[in-house]
């Protein structure tokens, strides 16, 4: 600050006080930041937009080249959380309690009711589920619970390379399995039905051939992309 960098107050810094501080430095004169080399605004541009994937707008780039590692973390955060400042303080640092609720304007005019129900045991791969109403429609959204420990978990994921291989579109439960191991199936048959968000989809044979291997079983939670069932043409 009493170099300058800062700028200088009206009357200047108290000399003695400058020249005890500074230990011989010679202290910067005029508008600070001057001697900075001027910023090519349409390059920082560009490149700031190529590095964080999204459009963005001047006085984000302006936070960009004040403060480029809190700016990037602050965007990775909003991208992933979405815009959490509309939420009323206590609920974003606390939470809710089971039947409080909530109203979250999201744009000028435009609210939501939201109402935390409950949450579910642990499932087995460290996950709860919470269950919410939103302007009075259920949801629902499964959480990592990091109190919890969980062993890695090791159920693979299928290769979109090879059309044989099903797999989960969503995380979700089997609900149902309506194969067996070596039947003959024809393309488009059923095989599977996954429940997510209370609502249950049917998962259909992408090839004719035999069922060479499934690897799920009635009840098992599954995330997206896991690997179902193997199918040999």
């Amino acid at each position: 600050m009493l170099s300058g960098v800062l700028g200088v107050p009206p009357g200047g810094w108290p000399k003695k006080l400058q020249k005890i501080t500074l230990r011989g430095q010679t202290p910067l004169r005029g508008r600070p930041s001057a001697n900075l080399e001027a910023i090519k605004w349409e390059e920082e541009h560009e490149s700031l937009e190529k590095k964080i994937g999204h459009a963005i707008r001047r006085d984000g780039l302006l936070s960009y080249l004040l403060y480029p590692d809190v700016f990037t973390k602050y965007d990775k955060f909003r991208q992933t959380y979405s815009d959490v400042s509309v939420l009323p303080t206590p609920a974003f640092f606390y939470g809710l309690k089971s039947g409080e609720e909530i109203t979250v304007e999201i744009e000028s005019g435009k609210s939501l009711i939201i109402k935390f129900l409950t949450i579910s045991e642990a499932h087995p791969d460290g996950t709860r589920t919470l269950f919410f109403e939103l302007n009075g429609q259920p949801r629902e959204v499964n959480i990592r619970d990091r109190s919890l420990r969980v062993v890695e978990r090791a159920h693979p994921k299928a290769d979109p390379a090879d059309p044989g291989q099903v797999a989960a579109p969503t995380a979700g439960v089997i609900s149902g399995i309506a194969v067996q191991t070596n039947h003959t199936v024809e393309r488009g048959a059923k095989l599977l039905t996954l429940e997510a968000m209370k609502m249950q989809s049917n998962i259909y044979a992408p090839i004719s051939g035999r069922i060479v291997k499934i690897l799920v079983t009635s009840g098992q939670h599954v995330e997206a992309k896991d690997l179902l069932v193997m199918i040999a043409p």
